[in-house]
């Protein structure tokens, strides 16, 4: 039961990341711009957010008030990687720039930023920004009686407040693509934003609203996933980037399938990381480093998944292309 919870807690904790990564890439692709900095986008969000945590541990208000300081890192979270990802939406939209070459130029960009403003606040070689213990939910930050269930071990091992508002923003973000004329408007530029300028949608704004909602959500994916791994940020997500491209595209740039793309990612991926707890999965103890044989799962899925998917993916027509106004 011990083990089953801790993989279910897990496996939520670090679907979390993806989801918000996905949906964020899914509302800069739905308005025509291809969103590769998504990796970055993360590194921003992440670097700002912990430093932030940092300043408020050392000020006292964070161990005072640690779900209001969590509340506000998540905030600094998400605008720092809007401002970063505006990079791109100025780059794509204004300079018609590649948007490929865009994208992967801010990912190169994004460590070697956060490696060197580290550098400059914690000292030379001081890459790796701690995080204090209250930013997670526990018994004690909610005055909840320690009890040894299922529930509470699911709830309160790895718990955050990004968890939260991850269910909120998913809700959120299906029901404004959908349901909104935002949202329309959003996937008329996507798809054919001639006829969306000739009906008087502003089609750059729409564009840079777009890639500044992914922004958004990569920051604050870019903080959930620093919580997740481990209590630091060391100037990098691990390719979680990169992993949430494939989940937005697994998922077909639709809400409801992102969410369970990213259940199906994660899921692997901690089956790889508990693979030495789990009885009934083979150990293959006569391959050497067998123990990489499931860390290698969740990558080794996500290729044979885009391969089995590709032709069914249904891309924004308009994905990667500049707006040019006098073009019909």
């Amino acid at each position: 039961m011990s083990i089953l919870a801790d993989i279910f807690s897990a496996t939520i904790l670090f679907m979390i990341p993806l989801l918000l990564v996905a949906l964020g890439g899914m509302f800069s692709e739905r308005s025509g711009v291809v969103n590769i900095a998504l990796e970055g986008i993360m590194i921003i969000g992440a670097l700002c957010s912990c430093l932030f945590l940092r300043f408020m541990d050392a000020s006292g208000f964070g161990p005072a008030h640690p779900q209001w300081g969590m509340f506000f890192a998540i905030l600094v979270a998400a605008f720092s990687g809007a401002l970063f990802a505006l990079l791109l939406a100025f780059a794509s939209v204004n300079l018609k720039a590649d948007q490929t070459i865009g994208g992967t130029a801010l990912n190169m960009l994004a460590p070697a930023f956060a490696i060197v403003l580290t550098w400059a606040i914690q000292g030379q070689g001081q890459t790796t920004i701690l995080i204090p213990t209250w930013a997670r939910i526990t018994q004690d930050t909610l005055g909840v009686a320690v009890k040894e269930n299922f529930f509470q071990a699911f709830l309160f091992k790895s718990f955050y407040q990004t968890t939260i508002w991850a269910v909120f923003i998913f809700i959120i973000a299906a029901v404004v693509l959908y349901k909104t004329r935002f949202g329309l408007r959003l996937r008329a530029c996507g798809e054919h934003p001639q006829a969306a300028d000739s009906v008087g949608v502003n089609v750059y704004r729409m564009r840079y609203a777009g890639v500044f909602i992914s922004g958004l959500l990569g920051g604050i994916g870019g903080l959930a996933y620093t919580l997740a791994a481990g209590s630091a940020f060391q100037s990098t997500v691990a390719g979680y980037g990169f992993l949430a491209l494939a989940v937005m595209i697994f998922g077909n740039w639709k809400p409801l399938n992102i969410l369970g793309a990213s259940l199906f990612f994660a899921l692997f991926k901690i089956l790889g990381s508990y693979s030495g707890s789990i009885p009934f999965l083979p150990k293959f103890e006569n391959i050497k480093a067998s123990e990489y044989i499931y860390l290698m799962l969740p990558y080794v899925v996500t290729m044979i998944i885009l391969v089995l998917t590709s032709k069914k993916s249904r891309a924004p027509k308009a994905e990667g292309i500049p707006y040019d106004k006098g073009r019909r």
